[in-house]
């Protein structure tokens, strides 16, 4: 199974990766008009922990056992046996809050109604903040299943 990992040594707290996922996850796919125009303006699915001089991308770690999905009162939230990524339902979800509250990473954070979380960027063969980190600190690793 894919992962996406951090690495903190590595990290310098530049957010690109924020900008990228936001872009990715934008209508236009567009930068100006995606964070300018767009009603509602998208979000990332990354966020970046800072603790001077440490920094460090957080996102949905796609749990082999994962704590949001146990959790969810309505099975918004999904592990695909198949890939190992964990999935979210925004029409079966009833804003209840409580997969970001179990989180032991702090990865899914809230949107007006539903939760955001990374969806390894479904669309692209390399999700888009792997991608363009300027420094290699997210990477996608092969891991095994436990």
């Amino acid at each position: 199974m894919k992962r996406i990992i951090a690495h903190e040594d590595l990290c310098m707290g530049c957010t690109i990766c924020q900008v990228y996922c936001t872009l990715a996850h934008s209508k236009t796919k567009d930068l100006v008009k995606a964070y300018r125009r767009e009603k509602p303006k998208p979000q990332p699915r990354i966020k970046i922990a800072q603790d001077k001089p440490l920094s460090l991308g957080v996102q949905c770690h796609h749990c082999i056992d994962p704590p949001c999905v146990n959790a969810c009162l309505t099975g918004a939230m999904h592990l695909d046996q198949e890939t190992g990524r964990v999935t979210h339902d925004s029409e079966r979800c009833i804003g209840c809050w409580t997969c970001v509250m179990v989180c032991p990473f702090g990865a899914l954070t809230i949107d007006e109604s539903t939760p955001l979380k990374c969806d390894f960027c479904p669309e692209l063969e390399i999700p888009a903040c792997v991608a363009n980190c300027p420094n290699e600190a997210l990477t996608v690793q092969e891991v095994a299943a436990r």
